[in-house]
């Protein structure tokens, strides 16, 4: 079930709380899960990306449910303005000029496939998010990056390279998954109003 636009204010403030908790003390915010709403404590997988004056800047995020959504967005936000290893560490002079997008992902959907152009098909056909895993290779792309890679065939091969292999890799072994996001963003100016209507 979509959340509803106070569910998403409160995730963009937990959000913020988070990244601002880590600039002060070095660690993320704490919440208390049960002073949210049902919604927010089901176990649910997130992904948050960081944009500075709309360049990337951090992301970070799980394919798979494990905690609580509002725990899930917390530890990727903290994750993505500190622990991304493609940055430095987040400053509080990059507040201004940073927007925080929060993405919230529906259980993973295995794809069967006959070959590569068949992907390739499926791709063209949907604007999702993809996994594709050889082995320990394994890599993701949000529904957001076919802004950047608009071509199905190129969207493929440089999930390839995500994952760690090459651009013409192939095998039948290769797994494939799909999925689906919520997402939404706001700036951090916004998002720090937001969490100020968050307790403790």
């Amino acid at each position: 079930m979509p959340c509803s636009i106070p569910e998403r204010s409160l995730l963009l403030g937990i959000a913020f709380r988070s990244i601002q908790t880590g600039l002060q003390t070095g660690i993320a915010y704490q919440p208390s899960t049960r002073d949210f709403p049902p919604a927010l404590q089901q176990t649910r997988a997130s992904f948050v990306t960081l944009k500075h004056d709309e360049a990337l800047r951090g992301c970070i995020g799980s394919l798979q449910p494990c905690s609580p959504l509002i725990n899930s967005v917390v530890e990727n936000a903290f994750a993505a303005a500190f622990r991304d290893p493609r940055f430095p560490a987040l400053t509080t002079a990059e507040l201004d000029g940073l927007t925080i997008d929060i993405s919230v992902l529906s259980p993973l959907q295995p794809v069967s496939y006959r070959s590569e152009a068949d992907i390739v098909k499926q791709i063209k056909a949907a604007r999702d998010g993809w996994v594709l895993q050889e082995n320990r290779c394994k890599g993701t792309f949000l529904p957001s990056v076919r802004d950047a890679l608009p071509d199905a065939h190129q969207f493929l091969k440089q999930l390839k390279v995500k994952a760690g292999l090459t651009e013409d890799y192939w095998s039948d072994s290769i797994e494939v998954w799909r999925y689906s996001t919520e997402s939404f963003s706001a700036c951090a100016e916004d998002a720090a109003q937001y969490a100020e209507l968050i307790s403790g």
